[in-house]
């Protein structure tokens, strides 16, 4: 699922400014206007709570990652048609919906510093809006008229739902394995950011190695996006992050950190970490606790380190493709992903 592309190694460095979103953000604005209006019409309905549901998320101040990886991956392909802008807001559509069921099955109560949608209108709402935004996406896949973008697509979605059930039945088990574990995430995040890549390689025509190329580079940025997530957890706060500092913690989500720290512990470290996945030590000290310990094993460090390894083949997936704004603005996505950890 990660293996490389063949290509030039473009390695990953601490740049002397952040890395940031902006080149992809310039490269694909007008396009994203395109998105936007498409996202806009489709999520209206007769039933009013519908659009204010949906819009309380949507309009949340998401950056919409992964529909711009959709227009700038279009453009280093050299797509000159429209069909990509109904299959980007089809990707926000999908992303949006797994969100509005995740905050129910976690019993969120922040995303992106706001209230969830579950909290506001309950979870019965939420889950059936859910529903509606993801009815809307497979309309907007065979509106692009292409077999293989709606296989693509609707693959995704069943792989997505799938890595959220093995989720599931991993929560509160300290015994998961890292390779449990990267399946997991290789499923709930990686196939939306790989397939969101990939499909417009499809739609331009482009050879399977181009499209394989792209699977790639999106795969690999979505691993390495959800580690990079599973370290700040315990390191940022609400205010960076977007939702409470600890969650995964108290919500009992074995991440990568964790198991790394729970292989690597003396045996009461290992005592304390049953304990707290286990639901039994959730407390502000505790988590100061576990975040120590994290650090004193490497385990944050060590996670950091695999993100930028996963990085680091996304952008290696990309030497097939000629230099240019849009590749600079996909590999500088790579960068952006990895430096919201320090």
């Amino acid at each position: 699922m990660t293996a490389s592309a063949t290509g030039n190694v473009h390695p990953i460095g601490r740049a002397s400014s952040a890395p940031s979103l902006a080149p992809m953000m310039a490269l694909v604005a007008e396009g994203m206007n395109q998105v936007n209006a498409v996202i806009l019409d489709r999520m209206q309905s007769r039933i009013p709570l519908i659009p204010e549901l949906a819009g309380h998320l949507i309009a949340g101040g998401g950056k919409r990652m992964r529909p711009m990886l959709t227009l700038a991956c279009a453009d280093l392909v050299g797509y000159a048609g429209s069909r990509h802008y109904k299959l980007a807001a089809a990707v926000e559509f999908i992303h949006t919906a797994t969100l509005l069921h995740d905050d129910v099955v976690d019993g969120s109560g922040l995303r992106r510093g706001r209230k969830t949608a579950n909290i506001i209108w309950g979870n019965s709402a939420s889950v059936l809006v859910g529903d509606f935004l993801f009815s809307r996406s497979f309309e907007l896949m065979v509106e692009a008229e292409s077999l293989k973008v709606l296989k693509i697509l609707s693959n995704a979605s069943a792989v997505i739902a799938e890595g959220e059930v093995n989720q599931l039945t991993a929560q509160r088990k300290i015994d998961t394995s890292e390779e449990q574990y990267l399946d997991i995430i290789g499923a709930k995040t990686a196939a939306l950011f790989a397939a969101a890549c990939r499909i417009s390689a499809v739609v331009a025509d482009r050879t399977e190695a181009e499209e394989q190329a792209l699977d790639v580079y999106g795969r690999n940025l979505g691993i390495a996006f959800q580690l990079i997530d599973d370290a700040i957890d315990y390191e940022s706060d609400g205010a960076t992050m977007g939702k409470d500092a600890g969650d995964d913690f108290r919500d009992g989500k074995v991440t990568l950190p964790v198991i790394l720290a729970y292989a690597r512990g003396s045996e009461d470290d290992r005592a304390f970490w049953k304990q707290a996945i286990a639901g039994n030590r959730v407390s502000d000290e505790d988590l100061a606790h576990a975040t120590g310990l994290l650090r004193k094993t490497g385990a944050i460090a060590d996670t950091l380190a695999r993100a930028r390894h996963y990085g680091q083949r996304a952008i290696d997936a990309l030497g097939m493709f000629d230099n240019g704004k849009a590749k600079a603005a996909l590999t500088e996505a790579v960068g952006f992903a990895i430096a919201r950890a320090y």
